[in-house]
């Protein structure tokens, strides 16, 4: 289990296996080891990291820091605690917001590395694929505890750092779509780094285009078009042997129906990791805000997605809607009572009945008093019977309700 805590926790018998900060600011010239030697500590406390990720499965966890007063659980406490009927509620939502919590930090971390990914594209610094794994290694393992939460709070990105945390985002996607068509653990690893990679050819493109704040004319377009070519070009320049990852840069932009860039290729012609990114990629960018258009609500962007006929293998995108739930974290649905309510979190196998947040009437219209609803609790009578459009409403952030506090 990977855990992230302050350098002062440091004991020897950790496994250490990544520094929180900047990807190339590291004092080791190994990524990832057993922490043997107290210099080893001494020269990361030095080196001015905050906080570092271990990993409980290879060495040691962190020592319990035990009050004097504390008193082992008697018996009856232990009793009394299992009876609880609020205790699995409350042990759930203090997990929820753990999980929320390391998805941030991942987050924060992965934008940097991308951010200084592209810099040293820009810079005409060689682009080391490898030193990517680590990363991806952090983002599948969260995707392993928690996946609807990392990739939520990726979506949850600003105009700015769009380019950044879309590559996460996908990534994120790819290794969770992956795991649910039962591909092998090294096609998984494979489908992260091409998600996390497969923008990489923006950083080409000139600035002017790729910050436009209004929609590209035909001729931007064009430009823009050949981002795809331009990071394969860049991977293959330096050296990259992942054949699935160069794959998946150049042609994630390809349809279905071969209608795509920059070959046409059509059906099967296209790779499977490639028609897996195609599908991941486009729903990271219709569900996030731009400079020119608001991201569209996570429910009504696979509903398009399933019309848009020819665009995506079928196939692949059925088993994305099971990742993401028909309903998705986020999305603003109507109840058969009459209220407006947002997706909290999913429930296991069943995709039409997740957990809300009930705050709106329709009639009489106003707010309510907000109330959590689980739809496949077996005495619930609620359901499901629409999605809603929150821009139509007037209703503005509506993560305020959905992000844990």
């Amino acid at each position: 289990m990977l855990k992230t805590i302050p350098v002062k926790k440091l004991i020897t018998g950790m496994y250490l296996h990544k520094l929180c900060g900047s990807w190339v600011q590291h004092p080791f010239w190994r990524s990832a080891f057993l922490l043997k030697n107290p210099k080893d500590i001494k020269t990361i406390i030095d080196s001015g990291v905050a906080e570092v990720i271990i990993d409980t499965n290879k060495g040691l966890d962190v020592q319990l820091e035990v009050s004097p007063a504390t008193q082992p659980d008697t018996p009856a406490k232990v009793a009394a605690a299992s009876t609880d009927p609020a205790k699995p509620t409350a042990n759930k939502q203090k997990n929820k917001l753990a999980e929320w919590r390391r998805a941030k930090a991942i987050c924060e971390s992965s934008k940097e590395a991308m951010t200084s990914m592209f810099q040293d594209v820009r810079m005409g610094k060689v682009v080391n694929v490898d030193a990517a794994q680590p990363l991806v290694d952090e983002i599948s393992s969260s995707v392993s505890s928690s996946a609807d939460t990392l990739i939520t709070m990726a979506r949850l990105k600003t105009c700015d750092n769009y380019t950044y945390m879309h590559s996460v985002a996908v990534c994120a996607m790819m290794i969770a779509l992956a795991r649910e068509l039962g591909l092998s653990e090294k096609q998984i690893s494979l489908a992260g780094v091409g998600g996390l990679m497969h923008d990489l050819g923006k950083a080409m493109m000139p600035l002017e285009i790729l910050n436009n704040p209004g929609k590209l004319s035909e001729l931007e377009f064009s430009v823009m078009k050949t981002h795809p070519a331009e990071g394969y070009k860049l991977l293959q320049a330096n050296k990259t042997k992942q054949l699935e990852v160069l794959d998946i840069v150049l042609h994630h932009h390809e349809k279905f129906d071969g209608t795509g860039y920059p070959q046409g290729l059509k059906g099967e012609d296209i790779s499977l990791l490639s028609r897996m990114a195609a599908v991941c990629d486009v729903y990271d960018a219709i569900t996030s805000t731009r400079p020119y258009k608001e991201g569209w609500d996570p429910a009504l962007s696979l509903k398009r997605m399933i019309s848009w006929q020819g665009h995506f293998d079928p196939q692949i995108l059925q088993a994305f809607v099971k990742i993401i739930g028909i309903y998705p974290i986020g999305a603003l649905v109507r109840l058969e009572t009459g209220r407006l309510a947002v997706v909290m979190e999913q429930t296991s196998g069943r995709l039409l009945a997740p957990l809300v947040k009930v705050f709106f009437a329709t009639k009489p219209k106003g707010p309510i008093a907000i109330e959590l609803v689980d739809l496949a609790a077996p005495r619930c009578k609620d359901r499901i019977v629409g999605l809603e459009n929150a821009e139509q409403w007037g209703f503005k952030n509506l993560e305020d309700l959905w992000q844990p506090q």
